[in-house]
């Protein structure tokens, strides 16, 4: 909900912005009928069932259930907090915040962490202008220089240096109103037994780290002499988690939306290197191998990733685990190898960018030919014993790809090198897809237990009452007229108790005096599960008009349903009644007659 922000301020920002442009800079979305489709970004899927109503301005999955307007769009798939999802909506809309939102008085949690975040901005700044203009930054600069980088790129990643001098931004950020303590935590400073602070990236090269809203939120520091550690990078804090963010993840991702795939490089050197030789979708993890959340952050934006790390051993075995992990969460995985034992960096300073986007990239290994390729070093293929030890390895990875037509491609590979049948094959793969199954149904259960009412409602023909008042709302959500009649006759008295809950918000809604805008609509309803279930009916498609005979049928079949309800719990009464006076035979009149009773209202 809004809150305190006024629901005017709420509205325009929602109103000045559509809908589809929106989700559409995130997946890709084709127009059938009068919806917009696409892949969900929130599960994996290889059909469309992602639709988003333009004339409505809302969203809604028919595979997980997900839905809403274009702030809750952005809160799940940023992460961002409401008040995070206007500000950015009302940035791209140039609509000024009123001041009671813009200077919203934080909690003292979020007062220390945006003081790390501004004394992060103001170093950023610092330690560039220093790179650029002062006496002690030009041997940084000139470093940055023999290093392959252009002023150009160096501007655009903000590099900068950080004088030898212990206590220059120590005072620079005190002058500014930041707490030293509050900057140790930060890890911007540091601080000895005596109680003296000291800049913690004093004498170094610096790369500042931006979170995926561009701000940066870290440091790496790169000494130029014989200063140790060689490199160091900022300590986990509050706003820098390495497992959590991806390294120019926010300068890229509009490439990663046209190109339709990103490169994942192991280091941030290879990341600038390779976009300024014109690659201009690549990321990079923070110095840790990557984690399940950085690669499903991946997924929500492309289906399509290339491992691309280093050349030697170390590198490759980095890239196998890497590739593990990103085949695991759904992506179509590639490997792309460096010759010569390289970095990405090196070769590209090397080489230059075209042969290593023709050499390397271009070339790049599907994840069962780079698993083939790797496994085969551990074995002497000229060994009985070792090609069937090889040969169960293999089967293994191919045993994982979803797609028979892929699997067939690798068994022949197989079949044709060792002269194998191929239906032996199959039969093996299909033995270790066997004996992986109840691990994937245990997986599946977990999701169906966490998906929303829309995949039981898929699974089952719902009652006639039900279906009833779930179209009766469609019509309720889009025309106030409807709405106001079903309130007359029935008011709030639906069967279902999520759509009382519904109703009871839409009455509120048309009463304070607003017009039918279900993306307005479900601002109210702070449940996620209600707000999905609206979405969803208003979703549904419905005739242009209903006759009010069709409406009064409706009321019906609802009323219908409370009465037998009633009458049920009557008999139920009754039998008790019976059962405690010993009447047996009573009693079974009375139970046939609410069996008769409950089996017609099961078939109703």
């Amino acid at each position: 909900m809004a809150g305190h922000i006024p629901e005017e301020t709420v509205d325009q920002i929602r109103k000045s912005i559509d809908i589809v442009d929106v989700i559409g800079n995130y997946i890709d979305l084709k127009k059938q009928g009068r919806n917009y489709f696409g892949l969900c970004p929130f599960h994996g899927e290889s059909t469309p069932s992602f639709s988003v109503s333009q004339d409505k301005q809302i969203f809604h999955c028919f595979g997980c259930g997900k839905g809403g307007n274009v702030y809750t769009f952005l809160m799940e798939m940023e992460g961002f907090s409401f008040i995070q999802a206007l500000k950015q909506l009302a940035e791209q809309a140039g609509i000024d915040l009123p001041d009671q939102v813009t200077n919203e008085r934080p909690s003292e949690k979020s007062t220390e962490a945006q003081a790390m975040l501004e004394a992060h901005q103001w170093l950023t700044k610092l330690y560039h202008h220093l790179l650029k203009n002062s006496k002690e930054g030009r041997e940084a600069y000139q470093y940055l220089i023999d290093r392959g980088f252009t002023d150009e790129t160096i501007q655009k990643y903000q590099m900068g240096y950080s004088p030898e001098s212990k206590d220059f931004v120590v005072t620079f950020l005190e002058k500014k109103g930041f707490h030293p303590q509050t900057m140790v935590k930060a890890g911007l400073l540091s601080v000895n037994d005596q109680g003296d602070y000291a800049d913690r990236f004093r004498g170094r090269v610096i790369f500042p780290l931006r979170n995926h809203l561009g701000k940066t939120v870290a440091f790496a520091g790169r000494s130029l002499g014989k200063q140790e550690p060689k490199y160091l990078n900022s300590p986990e804090t509050e706003l820098f988690h390495k497992g959590r963010l991806l390294y120019n993840f926010d300068q890229a991702r509009a490439s990663i939306r046209k190109e339709k795939s990103v490169i994942l490089f192991e280091g941030f050197g290879d990341v600038i290197s390779a976009d300024q030789a014109g690659v201009h979708n690549g990321v990079a993890t923070m110095g840790t191998a990557i984690s399940s959340a950085q690669a499903n952050l991946l997924k929500k934006y492309v289906d399509q990733i290339i491992v691309c790390y280093d050349g030697d051993k170390p590198g490759i075995e980095a890239a196998v685990k890497a590739a593990k992990l990103v085949k695991s969460v759904g992506c179509q995985t590639y490997v792309a190898r460096v010759p010569d034992g390289l970095d990405p960096d090196d070769f590209i300073q090397k080489h230059g960018g075209e042969r290593f986007r023709k050499e390397v990239l271009d070339t790049s290994e599907t994840y069962i030919s780079f698993m083939m390729s790797y496994l085969r070093r551990d074995y002497n293929l000229q060994l009985e014993g070792d090609q069937i030890a090889y040969i169960e390895k293999v089967l293994q990875e191919i045993s994982t790809l979803d797609r028979a037509i892929e699997r067939e491609h690798y068994l022949n590979d197989i079949a044709s090198e060792f002269g194998l049948s191929i239906d032996t094959l199959k039969e093996e793969v299909q033995s270790i897809r066997g004996r992986e199954a109840p691990k994937d149904k245990e997986s599946n259960n977990r999701y169906t237990n966490t998906t929303t009412r829309q995949s039981s409602v898929q699974k089952k023909l719902l009652p006639a009452f039900h279906n009833a008042e779930r179209k009766l709302i469609a019509y309720m959500l889009n025309d106030p007229y409807i709405a106001d009649k079903v309130q007359e006759e029935i008011g709030g008295a639906f069967n279902i108790e999520d759509h009382q809950v519904i109703v009871t918000h839409l009455y509120a809604y048309y009463e304070d005096g607003n017009e039918s805008d279900v993306s307005q609509f479900v601002e109210r309803i702070e449940d996620p599960s209600i707000k999905n279930l609206a979405v969803e009916l208003a979703m549904a498609p419905n005739g242009e008009e209903i006759s009010d005979q069709e409406i009064q049928d409706y009321i019906v079949r609802i009323r219908s349903e409370q009465t037998d309800r009633t009458d049920i719990k009557g008999l139920e009464a009754e039998l008790k009644k019976a059962e405690q006076q010993n009447d047996p035979i009573k009693a079974a009149q009375i139970a046939m007659d609410l069996i008769k009773r409950k089996q017609a209202l099961k078939h109703n």
